[in-house]
């Protein structure tokens, strides 16, 4: 008889779960993750669209920023999350394309732990000089490093960050010599590139393009395999000589595995109708990319690309970084 009660009960509450997972959504706040800082791209990129979401969801999506060890503390918090649709994360090319790369023991498996819904935005980082060096071309600027090697430094926000892996890649793929300097955040990095402290480095697209029209640095190369529209006069890195080249800065939405098909397919397309929206391009188009929505099986194909990318990368460079 005991058996028979606790098989009903179990039969019953079964039942209770299948009912709730069946029942609409959202029935409460969705909270999204920004793994970074508030203010940078993929913070803008996900209050922009994530007013959107609120508006044809019709319930609260809050943002929430979870930083620290590059992206990995708000991405670890979002795998671990309930397969729910109330947790979505808006990741990056740090996040989920070079941290899996790159660090050991990553508390999270970017293409395993997590759904892809789509690609939302993306751009190009420029390679910059000082001033000071005798270089006006990425050309140049390799020809130099090989007559001179070892005496180049270049710098970047932090170690495994995208400037520096964006550099690495550079020198893998011409073989260079230069040295590392990394800084606490591309601000005080570019002070001192335009100071000549620093010879040349790789950087997102908003901050450079003041300092370039200024006069202050001299732009090398987009990453991507167009030009940049808001320096149309900057050539690609394949257009400088160098092809198989290319990376991009990006930021895409993506949900933790097993949440249900219907949910991620309604997801998708209220994020296709966000990156429609006129306003929302305008905005983004500041950051100096573009806003770029795809398929979840073409987002999932784009990340495994990525990843692969920075793990060769990765082994040629011997990089491999601990999460702090």
């Amino acid at each position: 008889m005991r058996k028979f009660v606790a098989s009903f009960a179990g039969a019953l509450l079964g039942f209770g779960l299948l009912a709730a997972q069946a029942g609409p959504w959202p029935e409460r706040q969705v909270t999204l993750i920004v793994p970074s800082a508030p203010g940078d791209g993929s913070d803008i990129a996900a209050r922009l669209i994530g007013e959107k979401l609120q508006a044809a969801l019709g319930q609260p999506v809050v943002v929430e920023n979870r930083m620290g060890a590059g992206g990995v503390v708000g991405s670890a918090a979002a795998a671990k999350a309930a397969p729910d649709g109330y947790t979505l994360i808006m990741g990056n090319a740090g996040s989920h394309g070079i941290i899996p790369a790159t660090y050991k023991d990553v508390p999270y498996d970017a293409m395993r732990d997590f759904a892809p819904v789509s690609l939302v935005y993306r751009a190009p980082n420029i390679f910059l000089a000082s001033k000071k060096l005798p270089v006006k071309s990425l050309a140049e600027l390799v020809a130099y490093a090989k007559a001179n090697p070892g005496k180049l430094s270049f710098a970047s926000g932090g170690n495994g960050s995208s400037a520096h892996m964006n550099s690495e890649y550079l020198k893998v793929l011409t073989g260079i010599e230069a040295t590392h300097v990394p800084y606490r955040g591309s601000g005080p990095a570019l002070n001192d590139l335009v100071s000549g402290q620093i010879e040349f480095m790789a950087v997102n697209l908003p901050p450079a393009i003041g300092l370039a029209q200024a006069g202050q640095v001299t732009p090398l190369a987009v990453t991507t395999r167009k030009r940049a529209a808001a320096l149309p006069e900057v050539p690609t890195v394949e257009e400088s000589g160098f092809p198989g080249y290319e990376t991009v800065a990006w930021f895409g939405l993506l949900v933790p595995a097993g949440v249900p098909a219907e949910i991620v397919t309604r997801l998708h397309a209220e994020v296709v109708k966000a990156c429609a929206d006129q306003e929302i391009q305008k905005k983004l188009a500041v950051l100096g990319g573009d806003v770029v929505c795809n398929t979840p099986a073409e987002f999932r194909t784009f990340l495994a690309a990525d990843i692969a990318r920075w793990k060769e990368v990765a082994t040629a460079a011997k990089i491999s970084l601990d999460p702090k």
